[in-house]
């Protein structure tokens, strides 16, 4: 009986998901399972679990990820098995995780083992590393506004989705797009742009599906480029998403493994959070190739 640590952030998803329901049915289907809360002492891992049960959204596993790329060498890292049970959950959509819960854990008899990509940052202070993108312009510009809104009225993940795609459609005209430097792999890739992301995944933010071929285990990030000349462009791709078209667009997108760049602007995003900066502050990016493991369904 293989033996798991389920890491549960037990205000996600809905009664079904609750403590009591997971573990039962982790050992409904022959799981030896221990339980730790997100909200509370979580990170002494026992070294006999096989491998972890992340049980939440993308934060959650941002949180595990950090605890264990902070492990010493010596330590033990284990494979994570993802219960995805939060709004956007872009990092389970890139590793092709679907399904029911149980047919989630159904899966965990004979996976795959897929090796993920970790974007390592330097001279930024308040973030590392990344897990899902990096970037300037209108995406931390709506996280900016999504923490102004009332949580009572995003009470529900379809509601919160819809909120962003719409502050978002309706922010695409009316933010200034700005000067960015930067280099790919020693190459200039400078100019006006209106927004800039490094995608280790397939998806950010509100499911925006920036980077449809994108591949965490590649060794090789996908930066996407929207200048001012494509707002049309991205307003009738987030139009479509919100009447319920969901074809990934085609913007222009570069492929490398260390970046360094700067922006005019003062905010940039890491994964959901946002973060202060100078204007033209230069921060290096760079990819450090399989880190993490992650159990996917196999093929």
């Amino acid at each position: 009986m293989k033996i798991i640590n389920l890491l549960h952030n037990p205000t996600a998803g809905n009664e079904d998901h609750s403590k009591e329901e997971l573990i039962s049915l982790l050992e409904e289907n022959g799981y030896e399972c221990r339980y730790s809360s997100m909200k509370k002492d979580w990170k002494n891992l026992d070294e006999k679990v096989d491998f972890i049960v992340a049980a939440g959204g993308d934060g959650t596993i941002r949180k595990i990820t950090k605890e264990l790329l902070e492990r010493k060498l010596s330590e033990k890292i284990w494979p994570i098995a993802l219960l995805p049970l939060g709004t956007a959950n872009n990092v389970a959509q890139t590793l092709e995780i679907n399904g029911s819960t149980e047919e989630i854990i159904q899966s965990w008899n004979h996976p795959d083992i897929k090796k993920f990509d970790v974007g390592k940052i330097d001279h930024l202070l308040g973030a590392t590393f990344f897990l899902e993108s990096f970037g300037y312009g209108i995406f931390p510009y709506l996280i900016k506004k999504m923490k102004k809104v009332d949580e009572k009225d995003i009470n529900k993940p379809e509601i919160e989705m819809r909120t962003a795609l719409e502050i978002l459609h309706e922010s695409i005209f009316s933010y200034e797009p700005k000067h960015c430097k930067m280099t790919i792999d020693g190459n200039d890739h400078s100019g006006i742009f209106l927004l800039v992301e490094i995608m280790n995944t397939r998806l950010i933010g509100p499911n925006l599906f920036l980077s449809p071929h994108g591949d965490p285990g590649d060794g090789e990030f996908e930066v996407i480029l929207i200048p001012e000349s494509d707002k049309e462009k991205l307003a009738s791709y987030v139009s479509n998403k919100l009447n319920g078209i969901d074809t990934p667009y085609s913007f222009q997108q570069l492929k490398g493994k260390k970046i360094t760049i700067s922006w005019e602007g003062t905010h940039v995003h890491v994964d959901d959070e946002i973060i202060k900066i100078e204007k033209y502050r230069e921060i290096e990016i760079e990819l450090r190739k399989g880190l993490l493991e992650f159990l996917v369904p196999a093929k």
